[in-house]
């Protein structure tokens, strides 16, 4: 059965070493396949919001990429500075140290700050929560994503794609059966083929990150 994955996609290119002719490329493939949104780093916001102006495919950007080190405070600067330039949807990293201390409190009460910017924006912007499951254990996974659902974040994300691993079908299917129909489920990083990521929208993703988003949607 054949998959119409464009509209799950979030066309992503995240790299330092990106120019604004690459950028303004990712937007044009990203109207002419209809993907759901063009992910780049803030300082390119003003730029793909003023390209993909006119069309439905939003504009998304990442906050504390990709480590998830920095304080909540910087990271909610971040986004609110994001939401200003132009972004429709923020993909953030937890503090993967904080998850592996067992500081879960730490961890809800900076979802909650998010959940307050975006009741801020009336609801205008989609969260997404990045746990780098590569370095988490199943058990970590299921707390993080109890809290994603108790706090009310519109996603939950795999991978930030610079991690020692990406995405894989095991842990979005995990991942799906904690948050259940409410949250989204972002499976990012690895994700090179049709193959790769129609087996991960069959796990329970209902959106897909990558930079390979033509080759994919063109089964090439």
């Amino acid at each position: 059965m054949q998959i119409d994955l464009a509209k799950m996609i979030d066309h992503t290119i995240l790299k330092p070493n990106i120019t604004d002719d690459r950028v303004r490329q990712v937007c044009d493939e990203a109207k002419k396949f209809g993907f759901a949104s063009v992910c780049v780093n803030p300082c390119y916001l003003p730029m793909v919001s003023e390209l993909l102006r006119g069309s439905e495919i939003k504009a998304c950007t990442v906050i504390g990429f990709p480590l998830g080190a920095n304080t909540t405070e910087t990271k909610i600067y971040e986004a609110e500075k994001a939401v200003g330039l132009g972004a429709n949807e923020l993909d953030y990293v937890l503090n993967i140290s904080d998850v592996l201390n067992g500081r879960y409190t730490s961890v809800r009460e900076e979802m909650e700050r998010f959940v307050e910017l975006r009741s801020k924006h009336e609801g205008q912007i989609v969260i997404k929560v990045i746990l780098e499951t590569c370095y988490l254990t199943n058990e970590q996974i299921i707390r993080v994503c109890q809290l994603a659902r108790l706090t009310g974040l519109d996603f939950v994300k795999t991978s930030t794609g610079f991690g020692a691993g990406g995405a894989t079908v095991e842990h979005v299917r995990l991942m799906r059966e904690i948050v259940g129909p409410e949250l989204g489920v972002k499976a990012s990083g690895g994700i090179k083929t049709y193959e790769d990521a129609a087996a991960m929208v069959k796990a329970g993703a209902n959106r897909i990150g990558a930079s390979n988003s033509v080759a994919i949607v063109s089964k090439t």
